[in-house]
């Protein structure tokens, strides 16, 4: 009898389990959600870009150089870019026609650089600066910042063009014009024009002058405050020159000039100058 009660009381238990319907399981905790790690793109370096301008001098129009900061992956294209937007210094200009632009990134490819320029009319007039020299300065810019001297093919909305402004041939690349004959032969490089800069003054360029000798002198308005004559590292090539000048706080010209050995019987001699303001 007391055999039967048990299995009886383990009978009831196991019919109250089973009306108890299935047992509840706590759903599973979801997973915590992913966070992909987040990156920042590092910025472009700053660069110091060569470009060239156009301006008129006594012997001419020349191309001079100015040295723009930009934060930049491709040099040669931004390069291009300050060329068409202008110069810092009103003396300088750029005779390529408004509205001119960057079509394409600018590329190099089996010794020969490429720009795809657009808004440019091939036979537009581009003033007294000369077709051949507006030419020259975008190769001279272009060449610059790649630091090649390879030849430029320019292209006008991705086609080639065969000739420039009605006077210059672009149907093939185009070389660098002779230095002597395009660029000034004299050339400040910083201070730049428009500049504040603590004292002392130092002035640094590059020229290619008689006998490495490159007369300078500062003017506070339009009077001669200092002078003097430096070097540049080599004569009659392009170099280097570098000079410091003690001034008191206020606005100045800075002026370099050509020495001219021939005592002004030969042509106008080429000078540079910049306007600064010293703190």
């Amino acid at each position: 009898m007391r055999r039967i009660m048990l299995v009886l009381q383990v009978l009831g238990v196991l019919v109250v389990a089973g009306c108890a319907g299935p047992a509840v399981v706590a759903p599973a905790a979801p997973d915590a959600p992913t966070t992909a790690p987040t990156t920042t793109a590092a910025a472009p370096p700053e660069r110091a870009l060569p470009v060239y301008f156009v301006a008129e001098t006594d012997s001419g129009p020349r191309l001079y150089r100015e040295f723009h900061r930009v934060a930049t992956d491709d040099p040669a294209s931004d390069a291009v870019r300050e060329m068409l937007a202008g110069a810092l210094d009103p003396d300088y200009r750029t005779p390529w026609p408004g509205g001119t632009a960057l079509r394409a990134p600018v590329e190099v490819a089996g010794g020969v650089i490429t720009v795809d320029l657009t808004g440019v009319t091939p036979g537009a007039q581009v003033g007294t600066a000369g077709a051949e020299l507006t030419v020259q300065q975008l190769v001279y810019t272009v060449q610059a910042a790649l630091q090649s001297t390879d030849p430029v093919r320019i292209l006008l909305d991705g086609e080639p063009v065969e000739e420039l402004f009605g006077a210059v041939s672009t149907a093939g690349p185009v070389p660098r014009g002779d230095l002597y004959a395009t660029r000034s032969l004299v050339q400040i490089d910083a201070p730049a024009h428009g500049a504040t800069v603590a004292g002392p003054l130092v002035v640094t360029g590059e020229a290619a002058v008689f006998e490495a000798t490159l007369p300078w002198e500062v003017l506070r308005d339009g009077a001669v405050v200092a002078s003097g004559v430096t070097g540049t590292a080599e004569g009659q090539v392009f170099a280097a020159f570098s000079f410091p000048v003690e001034l008191p706080p206020g606005d100045y010209v800075v002026r370099i000039t050509e020495d001219d050995p021939s005592g002004g019987e030969g042509r106008p001699a080429l000078t540079d100058d910049k306007a600064v303001t010293v703190t």
